[in-house]
């Protein structure tokens, strides 16, 4: 039997993030389970199950050797010191317990395919963010090209400036693999550090661009979505003639699923288990 995986959560108050984290990890064991792997998860703090209950779980059905798997987009964010901090805790209050950590998930190229799939459909589908009609009832708006559609790529923002670094990477990256032919790709933060969503709208509009989209940066729906959404229906309602979208997370997915796997797998092979 291969040792667990244990998906890592920084955690939030939200409820349906919680779900989708959920809904995630389920999926991973429904995957793993033919390699007889057993999957579990916990959350650093607000949401449940914690970390701590799910390590207590894990050891009680006899699990002493595991892989740590940070659930984040942004390395930075284990770097930062509280994920190594809790695992150390965890190994304090059992001390046969060894792990070894997995890599975040990170700008995977399969993360950036992910992310040109939820910008295609928010072009496409996702109806603009307006108050009211700018134009008359028998009168169609001009088409955009994609010359004149820029991206705003938003991120969770972190007092860490490493950390925020990280997020104006991965902007670039996707603009060089995905988003060439557009205007740009900005990149703006749900909150703690500046630009803000209206911010990097506004660099958006005075670069020319027609349309903006908003694509959120993040793995799950959840709290901070609907802040990205709110701050971007707010700049919408007070510039017309700016068709604003907002796409989807990445979400709960079987190509998410497949990074996981790969890096509890390159986990295993760098590891002498």
């Amino acid at each position: 039997m291969k040792p667990p995986l244990l998906l890592i959560g920084h955690g939030s108050s939200d409820d349906s993030g919680a779900a989708e984290f959920g809904r995630f990890v389920h999926r991973l064991r429904c995957r793993l389970d033919h390699r007889s792997t057993d999957v579990s998860g916990g959350y650093l703090e607000k949401a449940r199950p914690r970390l701590s209950d799910s390590v207590a779980s894990l050891i009680a059905r006899g699990h002493h050797r595991l892989v740590a798997l940070p659930l984040t987009l942004n390395a930075e964010q284990r770097a930062g010191g509280r994920i190594p901090a809790a695992m150390a805790l965890e190994q304090q209050r059992h001390p046969t317990l060894m792990y070894d950590y997995g890599r975040p998930v990170g700008p995977d190229p399969r993360v950036l395919g992910l992310l040109a799939d939820r910008l295609a459909d928010a072009a496409i589908e996702v109806p603009r963010l307006r108050a009211v009609p700018t134009w008359g009832l028998d009168e169609e708006p001009a088409p955009i090209e994609p010359g004149e559609t820029a991206v705003v790529l938003v991120g969770d923002g972190s007092t860490d400036a490493t950390a925020n670094a990280e997020v104006h990477r991965v902007s670039r990256l996707f603009w060089e693999t995905h988003a060439y032919d557009l205007m740009t790709v900005e990149t703006a933060f749900v909150s703690l550090t500046p630009p803000g969503v209206p911010g990097g709208l506004e660099r958006c509009r005075r670069l020319g661009a027609r349309r903006v989209i908003v694509l959120p940066y993040l793995l799950f729906a959840g709290g901070q979505l609907e802040r990205v959404w709110a701050q971007a229906l707010a700049y919408a309602a007070g510039h017309p003639d700016l068709d604003i979208r907002c796409a989807e997370v990445i979400g709960d997915c079987e190509a998410l699923a497949d990074v996981v796997i790969d890096r509890y797998e390159e986990a295993l092979d760098t590891t002498a288990w």
